[in-house]
């Protein structure tokens, strides 16, 4: 295995080679980015991006002359829509039980304890066997080792994939990139003008990748042309179920804490008496917890855990009995801080009503045929921190970047920690039509090639804490979103009778 010591000046020099052999390159090349949008625009259309990405991986020239065709008169921007005889995908109702809910993952008892620390090479093999399986069938990569024992790579395009050792920027600002399969590693520089290099300074540490694209003569270093991730397919169609239903997405109760707002819950319990609404989940923090940080005792009305639970059980029996409420934990929650989190134990919900159903973090319930994947949103910290552009102020966008890798927490070894197992419950599959996130305070919603990305609020006002890092939380609101179209809308209840603010 290397450690991604490759000297600038050999980078350089590779570099300006393979750019010289470049013009040489054989008639059936990747096609361009740049040369895709030229064409649309020589016939007055725009392209949008996802249409421009789709025919980069197909490869087919031909198929932009098709889709000219198909594009009706009047239009201005060619889409996904406009390609011929594509079907959108879409996965009809599945229940098993429930015909209105159903805990299709992170049910209780399904978390196993934490297991050895041998139990991480089964656990990796899982998320690298499985992500990579996302991205064969539109790459077709061949093992690493091949390189070395087939000369012919050297002067024709491949593709391999691999798991992320390591990433680095260059001096002259290209980004290089170390990957292994379980055959061996490689060094892959992403020049930094080529296309998809606004995607390859996203890549983080233990992601799983494929690239295409050729090899230094020395066989040392692959020159990337395309970027590929498990991602969200381009033919995904999110299920809308057939009759009305609403959820209220809510997270971060933090009962127990003296910034709890408890007369915003009183009009959202009485709102919710009120309502239309049939579910209402929860994304993790259901109390303020015991001993999560230093000091965190002198910010406490309820020093007692059991007491903290037992505030949370009286109030969530206010809400009408109709509504069925899933509980997820956080990372203020008694349970393990290690992901996936184990259900919250009976000794502590005895006072929870009958209508609460407790499942794990993360956990995917299917409500009336839409499935909502609820995380509670440990690993913003992680992604926030080695993502470009990526913020708290706008946390929701970090939802996409978990979508494109198909996983929930892609960093291993930073603040997120991932409990040894055989099997990764992290990756996203099945994909679902609603991502239900908390963690960050700040609500915010976004859309990702069809899926919904919900980051709730909270319930607390800001903490010191909160003051010290200048995060301003967004209290006190509701995500409320129609079963039916997927829209969502936000109510906020810091004050007097709620108006939703938001509608996508």
């Amino acid at each position: 295995m290397t450690n991604l010591i490759v000297p600038d000046a050999v980078i350089n020099h590779l570099l300006n080679l393979n750019t010289s052999l470049s013009a040489t390159r054989p008639e059936g090349g990747l096609i361009n980015a740049a040369a895709i949008v030229e064409r649309f625009l020589d016939t007055k259309l725009q392209v949008h991006p996802d249409l421009v990405k789709y025919i980069r991986e197909q490869n087919d020239e031909g198929l932009i002359d098709r889709i000219l065709t198909s594009v009706p008169t009047g239009c201005l921007v060619a889409s996904l829509s406009h390609l011929p005889g594509l079907t959108p995908s879409r996965d009809g109702i599945r229940f098993l039980g429930d015909p209105s809910l159903e805990v299709i993952a992170g049910r209780m008892g399904t978390c196993r304890p934490a297991g050895k620390v041998e139990d991480y090479i089964a656990y990796f093999h899982d998320r690298y066997s499985r992500l990579s399986g996302m991205i064969r069938g539109r790459c077709s990569p061949i093992p690493i080792e091949a390189l070395k024992r087939n000369s012919r790579y050297r002067s024709e395009e491949f593709a391999v994939t691999g798991m992320v050792i390591e990433t680095r920027s260059t001096n002259n600002g290209h980004r290089l990139i170390e990957i292994e399969d379980p055959t061996g590693s490689l060094n892959i520089l992403f020049n930094k003008d080529r296309d998809d290099f606004d995607e390859a300074e996203k890549i983080v540490p233990d992601e799983v990748i494929g690239v295409r694209g050729t090899l230094s003569p020395e066989g040392t270093l692959m020159f990337s042309d395309q970027l590929f991730r498990p991602d969200i397919p381009f033919t995904y169609s999110p299920y809308l179920s057939d009759r009305q239903g609403y959820a209220a997405l809510i997270s971060d109760i933090h009962v127990g804490s003296d910034t709890f707002l408890e007369e915003a819950w009183g009009r959202f319990a009485d709102w919710l008496s009120a309502s239309d609404i049939s579910y209402l989940l929860v994304a993790g923090d259901l109390v303020d917890g015991i001993g999560i940080y230093p000091g965190q005792e002198k910010e406490l009305t309820i020093p007692n855990i059991y007491g903290q639970y037992e505030a949370l059980g009286h109030m969530l029996a206010e809400i009408p009995s109709r509504i069925k409420i899933v509980l997820a934990p956080g990372n203020h929650d008694v349970v393990r801080g290690a992901e996936p989190q184990p259900v919250i134990p009976e000794k502590f919900t005895r006072s929870f009503p009958s209508n609460c159903i407790l499942v794990e973090n993360p956990a995917m319930v299917n409500l009336q045929g839409v499935r909502v994947l609820m995380y509670h949103g440990r690993s913003f910290d992680d992604l926030i921190g080695v993502i470009p552009g990526a913020s708290y102020e706008k946390a929701h966008d970090v939802i996409p970047e978990m979508l494109k890798r198909r996983h929930l927490a892609p960093c291993y070894g930073k603040r997120t920690p991932i409990a040894a197992d055989t099997k990764d419950r992290l990756i996203i599959d099945p994909i679902p039509e609603v991502v239900h996130c908390g963690h960050v305070h700040i609500t915010g919603i976004t859309r990702y090639r069809g899926v919904l990305a919900v980051n709730a609020g909270t319930w607390q006002a800001q903490t010191a804490f909160q003051k010290q890092m200048n995060i301003q939380p967004t209290p006190a609101q509701c995500v409320v979103l129609d079963l039916t179209t997927l829209k969502p809308e936000i109510y906020d209840f810091l004050e007097g009778t709620p108006e939703p603010k938001i509608s996508l």
